[in-house]
């Protein structure tokens, strides 16, 4: 996203499309170029801080000479933005004097815009050549109805709490009741309980969903730091003394195996009247 001055970012005034078969599979390589030329006549190139925002801005930061500021949480003004920095125990008040501001933000820490009624002209730019030097080989991935861990509004997360993968069953009956996305903490994931693309974290994704639910994590710093800005945490750990709960909104010193199936019975009675 280019943006000419930053008080146009709720408003889209013009999109600028650009095909070629090489941005097909969205490799950074392929795109920084095309960006760097459109950013001459803009202020503010925006990117989210995902995976793909993380490989590309850096890439379109140093052909500008630019310093990058990252995985902002707040727009203060211009040139000066909110971050968190020692894994979210800190926050940095970040002012830039580049003339050209690159910038990756937290998706959910921001409201949603309107998706309809834009009335945004559509032109078509010039691709810039493929990178020759690296090479799209395959893709896998899997493939979900439920909201991606990164920008889900609702996250329910399990922890070594959970003491084996086929227990992870109870978390998805519940994410799928509230629609939700699922995570883990590191400790579920290197006990092989379930898959690394659902590790919250550190040295996972961080997420900032309305609502997170932490059901059988001690709550690490590294586990916190991905997760610790969710607008309402609630957790559920027989540990009193468990770190979560010094960032939990709500908290439930229970066993796990009888909180859920009653949270469920919970949930199915409020779906029920709501038929």
């Amino acid at each position: 996203m280019l943006l000419k001055k930053l008080s146009e970012l709720p408003v889209v005034k013009k999109v600028i499309s650009i095909e070629a078969p090489h941005y097909e599979n969205f490799t950074a390589e392929n795109f920084a170029p095309a960006i760097v030329k459109l950013a001459e006549n803009y202020s503010h190139i925006v990117c989210s801080a995902n995976t793909f925002g993380k490989n590309l801005m850096p890439r379109v930061a140093a052909h500008l000479d630019t310093s990058q500021v990252s995985d902002i949480i707040k727009v203060i003004s211009p040139d000066t933005f909110l971050r968190p920095i020692y894994a979210g125990n800190a926050f940095a008040t970040v002012k830039t004097n580049d003339t050209k501001k690159c910038v990756t933000i937290r998706p959910t820490s921001f409201e949603p815009c309107e998706s309809s009624g834009g009335t945004a002209t559509i032109e078509k730019g010039e691709a810039s050549e493929e990178f020759s030097n690296t090479k799209f080989i395959k893709r896998e991935e899997i493939k979900s109805d439920r909201p991606e861990l990164g920008t889900a509004r609702i996250v329910v997360s399990g922890g070594r709490g959970m003491q084996n993968g086929d227990n992870f069953k109870l978390i998805t009956e519940v994410a799928d009741k509230l629609g939700a996305a699922i995570g883990a903490s590191r400790a579920a994931v290197d006990a092989g309980y379930i898959s690394n693309d659902h590790q919250v974290g550190q040295t996972g994704k961080v997420v900032v969903p309305d609502l997170y639910i932490a059901i059988g994590i001690s709550g690490a710093i590294q586990h916190l730091a991905g997760m610790k800005e969710s607008k309402v945490i609630v957790a559920i750990n027989k540990d009193g003394e468990a770190p979560i709960f010094s960032v939990a909104d709500y908290g439930l010193e229970a066993d796990l195996f009888e909180a859920l199936p009653q949270f469920m019975e919970e949930l199915n009675k409020l779906n029920t009247i709501q038929k």
